[in-house]
Formats: C-alpha cells, structure tokens, sequence
C-alpha cells in the first residue's frame, strides 16, 4: 500500500476525515463521525495510532473522542473531565496535543486536563487555574477557552498553553507552577498606558518551529509575533501583512523560518479576508517579509472567515497546507502554498485541520 494522507476536520457537525494519496489529487470523505457532536479539535497520536476528537457542548457536555482504527469506530469518554463542586461546570473540550505518552486537553471555562490511558479518564492540572491571575482572565468572543497546547518536543515537563483572554502561560515543572510570556505583546483595546500587561492579552493561535522549541509564533488579536526565548519576549512581524487581525498560522515542518497565515479585515469589520479577495501570506525569513499566495483562490466575494485551529501541513516533500471556511470549503496546496484547489465543499462550519501521514509499506 502506498503512502496515505489523511486530513482530520472538526466541524460543528461531527468529524470528518479526507484522505489522499502522497500526490494529493483526489480525495475521498468519511463522515460526519463522532454522532455529529460539535467537534473542536481531532489529532493524531503519533506514538499510539489513535485518533483523538475533542468536543461537546452545554447540550451534551464536554468529552474526548477515540478511534483506533483511523475512524472506522469510536468511543468517548468524559471520566474526570470536571471541575470541583460549585465551579462553573466545563462547556466543551477546545484542543488536544499527545506528547510523551500523555494526552493533554484544554477545555472551556480555560484549564487544562491531563489523561495517561489515551483518552479513558483525565486528571486536572490545578496549578493553571490556581495561577493568581486566574479571577482576571476574561471570555473573548468565542469564550473563556485555553485553545493552544504547545508541549515540548524532548522535555516533558515543559508545555506552554494559549488562553483566550488569559495570554501565553508556561511550565517547566510539568504543570505544578506557571509563568505568563506576554512580554511585548499589545492589547491595543486597553488604555493606552496598560497596552503591555503582564497577562490578559487575547491569543488567537500560537505554533512552535520544527526543530527550534524556543521559536515561536502568535497570531494574537491585536498583531503577529515571533518569539525566540519560549515566549520570555516577543517581536511584531506584522509589517508587509493587509491586516494585525486573524486567527490561524502553520509552521513548515522543516523549516522553521517558513510560516502560513491568512489575515482577516479585523475584528469589528466582518472578520472575512480582506476585500473579500482571499490570499494566504507566506514568509521564508521568519516574518521579515511576507508573500500573498492567491492562485487558485475566490478573488471576489469571498465573505468566509477561518477559524484559528483550520490550518495545517503536512509532513511531505513538498509540504502541502490546508484551510477550511465557515462556509464549509476546504482549500488544499500541494505544493507549498503556489497554487490551490478546493477538495471539499458544503462541509458545516470547520473548526480544525490537522494532518497524518501513514507511509507505504
């Protein structure tokens, strides 16, 4: 059998899985999977094979989904994913990362869960939310939601975590203590003389360098940024980009100078791409300098917007990059961005791509 590329979405509507082969041409669709719960978040266990889904909602509660036979069947389960008696009861599971032989889940109202059996029962990690700045954390628009879940790639005990509007936190004790690294990122709706706190910042998606731990990039509500101390500090590379406002960003997967975005107009002026004409931006040099990348993308009317967990790559040569829309389209470059055709329409609202490549044998 040859290589299979297989494309995770979350939608409102339940899972769904596109899969090719490595010339990424054709496509075929599974789903809606998971019963259609609402679906965050679906990832990939490198190390285990299973496929996790991350989901729920005020309706059904929160729960992980888990397949292990690349969604063919699956269960679910919401062991221990809760908070103390008398404490707002958790909406929804946001986003998933599998790393070290554990799954960690960040959940709504913002904090963070923990699970060593691949999904069957979770465990809290209270040293987030007993941080001090927890009673000042504020919903954003799509909630009080921790949404980024960076571990590292060699040391388990550091992770950094993305809360929307609590900022970047990160620990290096595996999650007893945590530190803010907000320093140089903007809140431009604060008084002027409160622009750079200490935390509180709303970040929309924050992504680690292949090979570079300490090299990172937020796309945050108020700019684009690029870190080289773990988030200590961070730099605007928002210069040559249409707008400071979006929500996804991808990494190369072996570079880690090369990044995708695709701004939006801004956050009170529809939050579709900018002049309706869509482009994804591309640098090479780390965000000193941007390309848009428009062959093959709707050049008029485009009113959709994408959402910050629907964009990916993946692993091959040359890397292929994914969006999907709120309108349900999903948009595939097999060749790193120069050109693109759209492989899915009519999907419901999507929520989150990400990617797995199974090699031939």
């Amino acid at each position: 059998m040859g290589t299979r590329v297989l494309l995770l979405i979350g939608t409102r509507k339940g899972a769904f899985i596109l899969e090719s082969d490595a010339a990424r041409q054709d496509w075929s669709l599974r789903g809606p999977l998971c019963d259609t719960w609402p679906i965050n978040h679906v990832i990939a266990d490198p190390a285990s094979g299973r496929i996790h889904a991350a989901g729920g909602n005020e309706w059904f509660g929160p729960a992980v989904w888990t397949s292990p036979d690349f969604g063919e069947s699956w269960t679910h389960s919401s062991v221990g994913l809760a908070y103390p008696a008398g404490e707002t009861p958790i909406r929804t599971v946001w986003s998933l990362a599998a790393a070290h032989g554990v799954l960690h889940a960040g959940v709504e109202p913002a904090g963070l869960f923990r699970s060593e059996d691949g999904g069957e029962g979770w465990t809290h990690v209270a040293g987030l939310r007993d941080h001090p700045s927890r009673p000042e954390w504020q919903p954003g628009g799509g909630g009080l939601i921790l949404h980024g879940l960076l571990p590292h790639p060699a040391d388990p005990d550091q992770f950094w975590v993305a809360i929307s509007t609590g900022g970047v936190f990160h620990t290096a004790d595996g999650g007893a203590t945590w530190a803010p690294r907000n320093r140089g990122t903007r809140q431009d709706y604060a008084p002027e003389d409160q622009r750079f706190p200490e935390h509180g910042q709303c970040v929309h998606c924050l992504v680690m360098a292949p090979g570079q731990p300490d090299l990172l990039y937020q796309q945050n509500h108020c700019g684009m940024y690029r870190s080289e101390d773990g988030g200590r500090s961070w730099t605007s590379i928002e210069a040559g980009l249409p707008s400071s406002f979006g929500f996804p960003a991808a990494v190369h997967p072996r570079d880690p100078a090369t990044l995708f975005l695709l701004p939006l107009n801004g956050d009170q002026a529809g939050r579709y791409v900018p002049d309706a004409r869509c482009a994804v931006w591309r640098t090479r040099d780390g965000g000193r300098t941007w390309q848009d990348l428009r062959a093959g993308l709707p050049q008029q009317d485009a009113y959709f917007g994408v959402l910050r967990q629907a964009m990916a790559v993946d692993t091959l040569d040359r890397a292929g990059v994914y969006f999907g829309t709120s309108g349900g389209e999903l948009f595939a470059s097999a060749d790193e961005g120069e050109t693109w055709c759209c492989i899915a329409r009519h999907l419901p609202v999507i929520s989150s791509i990400e990617t797995l490549v199974l090699p031939g044998g």
